[in-house]
């Protein structure tokens, strides 16, 4: 038996939110440059190496290029990520 599926309002935002992120990510991938709304940076500190890009408003893609391979370390909030 195969289950009828209904999405929410809210599980559509999520999605939303989702697609988003593995936009970024396909953009990284490709070596393109993201566009200034993602506010991409470089870490300093014990994370120098590593780079930051805003998804959205308080949600965070930690990343690197390494050897020709992009690394994906941590997505989250400021919070989860910094602690």
């Amino acid at each position: 038996m195969r289950y009828p599926i209904r999405r929410t309002g809210q599980f559509r935002k999520d999605v939303k939110q989702i697609d988003k992120l593995l936009s970024v990510i396909d953009k990284l991938a490709k070596g393109e440059r993201l566009s200034r709304i993602y506010r991409d940076h470089p870490l300093k500190g014990g994370l120098k190496g590593k780079r930051d890009c805003h998804i959205g408003d308080d949600w965070l893609l930690l990343y690197a290029i390494e050897d020709d391979e992009l690394i994906l370390y941590r997505t989250g909030t400021h919070a989860q990520l910094f602690r």
